[in-house]
């Protein structure tokens, strides 16, 4: 059996969690014997069995979305001799849902995230996210099967596209690797990236964007302890308003206190590894998430996580076991926008006031995330369960 894993994002290129999950799964398909090309963006790669692809020329200044379309036209030719295709993100969707057509072969498409539930692309793309959006419902829509990656995701699924077929819906959680993120303690290693690992920091790990939430958090941030730090692993904004809005924040919550670091390039995973275990508590203010690798990050490293009661968040963290789940009323219009926005922000600074206020509690919590992540996350158990997956699809023929 070969199949074809199509993805924008592959290392070194990741700047998502949507990357973190291809390049780990290929990595666990490989090694369960399972025959695995990936066609992927950028710039071209030397891993084997590993195909990268540009814009077409004559696309270099067309919208986004355009652009994509046309690299996965190329991707779509390129396809042939596959047995199945398994494309992850609508930028790969429209690739797979062309081979399908094309060759005859089986198509599986992993949802991350879903366009009508992002409106806020409409700012970063333009008329483009008319074509994401399209190109995401036509490919949903006629493939072999979709994986949702946690529950909260299936219900999307089947809400925003009820004319899919439940049976063909299955929920395939994103892993972690276990073995590359773990605790590790190097103080020196923090302190260079200006935190002080003997006061008590809270971290936040993720891209510039409307989901995430981060002008919820750095109002909330107001309201903590002076002694808390904060620290925002922050870059790759969706726009410049939204990065405008960051900015301007983060300068209103330094004039009034200290302790506020913004880490603004991808750091290595030791370096994240070593903030992440000098931390007292994780943060994860996501307006919407359908599953979130990062809470699964700070876990292995035996971190608590502070998270908010949307998408799959409630299902990585375990509320008083693992962490603390935020509760959140949101706006039923696609933007998860909070009902109650102050409200929202108060409850986020008090479940993160609680957990700073008592280390030896978040500790307790923090190690029981890492024994979680360790017994229900693996990378193993997902590439078992997505190989039993195409063996099913394989075997009901199209």
């Amino acid at each position: 059996m070969r199949v074809d894993v199509l993805s924008r994002e592959y290392p070194p290129e990741v700047y998502g969690g949507a990357g973190v999950h291809v390049a780990e799964l290929v990595k666990a398909l490989r090694a369960g014997g399972v025959d695995t090309v990936v066609r992927t963006f950028g710039a071209e790669r030397d891993e084997p069995g590993t195909f990268a692809y540009g814009t077409p020329d004559n696309l270099a200044e067309a919208n986004g979305a355009l652009q994509a379309m046309g690299t996965d036209l190329a991707i779509a030719h390129n396809v042939a001799g596959a047995d199945l295709v398994h494309s992850h993100t609508w930028y790969a969707n429209f690739a797979g849902r062309i081979a399908k057509l094309l060759h005859g072969i089986p198509h599986i498409a992993t949802a991350h995230s879903l366009e009508p539930l992002r409106p806020w692309k409409a700012e970063q793309l333009g008329g483009g996210y008319r074509l994401t959006s399209w190109i995401e419902r036509e490919a949903l829509g006629d493939a072999d099967a979709i994986v949702a990656v946690s529950e909260g995701m299936r219900r999307d699924l089947l809400r925003v596209y009820p004319d899919l077929d439940p049976g063909r819906v299955q929920v395939i959680y994103n892993g972690i690797d276990l073995d590359g993120w773990s605790r590790v303690d190097d103080g020196d290693a923090v302190r260079a990236l200006g935190v002080d690992p003997d006061r008590p920091s809270v971290v936040f790990v993720g891209r510039i964007t409307r989901q995430k939430g981060l002008p919820y958090l750095l109002r909330a941030a107001r309201l903590l302890p002076p002694e808390v730090q904060l620290v925002l692993c922050a870059g790759a904004p969706d726009t410049a308003e939204i990065m405008a809005e960051v900015e301007g924040l983060v300068s209103e919550l330094r004039g009034r206190r200290d302790g506020v670091v913004w880490i603004d390039r991808h750091l290595p995973r030791p370096e994240l590894c070593a903030l992440l275990s000098a931390a007292t508590t994780f943060v994860c203010p996501s307006v919407y998430e359908p599953l979130g690798i990062v809470n699964l990050e700070a876990m292995a490293c035996g971190l608590p996580v502070v998270g908010t009661r949307t998408g799959g968040i409630p299902e990585v963290v375990a509320d008083g076991v693992t962490g603390t789940i935020v509760p959140i009323e949101q706006l039923d219009d696609g933007t998860g926008t909070p009902l109650d926005p102050d409200r929202f922000v108060a409850d986020l600074a008090e479940a993160l006031t609680e957990m700073v206020s008592d280390p030896e509690r978040a500790r307790a919590l923090g190690a029981a995330g890492r024994e979680r992540a360790e017994r229900e996350f693996s990378w193993t158990t997902i590439a078992a369960r997505t190989r039993a997956l195409y063996a099913d699809v394989l075997a009901d023929g199209l």
